[in-house]
């Protein structure tokens, strides 16, 4: 039960933490065309999210999968960067959109588990089962992921409710500034 904790901590911390921005700025820009009233759809993508994450993390930790690690930290930022372009090119389709999203999660989510790989392999190795660390770090990823998503929700209801933000300006704000922190990531981290 201790080494279960441990991980879930781990993958609490994983998204939580100051240093997870790319992953941070992804679950904003994966969520920013829904609207708090959409919860259940958002808990559905985020969860996808989680099950490609899940799957390369533990196919990788099985060294079954390898991915240098230099492409992976670069294909990370790119995955924010099409969702925020998509958003923003998009916005007028948005139940194609939203359809499209929960594939871009799960695909997405693919590339982003390989980026905790290397760690995970270095710390799960002297385990005798790799079953519960990697439950326990995706329970804990998972439990984060939602945190910030009600944080997202809770901050747009306010802007929308409160100082009457028009939904369209949100998007727009939030997935061009996603664009460009991730473009910056992406463009610092250009494997060649």
């Amino acid at each position: 039960m201790q080494d279960f904790i441990f991980y879930l901590h781990l993958g609490w911390e994983h998204i939580i933490s100051l240093d997870a921005l790319d992953h941070q700025l992804f679950i904003l820009a994966l969520i920013a065309v829904y609207s708090y009233s959409d919860w259940k759809k958002i808990l559905i993508l985020v969860t996808a999210f989680t099950i490609g994450h899940s799957i390369t993390l533990a196919l990788s930790t099985l060294n079954i999968f390898r991915v240098s690690s230099n492409w992976v930290e670069f294909l990370i930022p790119l995955t924010i960067v099409l969702t925020s372009l998509d958003n923003i090119l998009m916005k007028n389709h948005k139940q194609t959109l939203m359809r499209a999203n929960y594939y871009l999660a799960l695909i997405f989510g693919l590339i982003h588990g390989m980026g905790f790989a290397n760690t995970a392999r270095v710390m799960i190795a002297k385990s005798q089962s790799i079953f519960f660390p990697l439950l326990g770090f995706n329970v804990g990823l998972e439990l984060g992921q939602i945190v910030i998503v009600i944080a997202i929700l809770l901050l747009l209801f306010i802007l929308l409710n409160l100082f009457k933000v028009n939904k369209k300006d949100w998007i727009l704000f939030v997935s061009s500034a996603a664009f460009a922190l991730s473009l910056k990531m992406a463009l610092e981290r250009i494997p060649f």
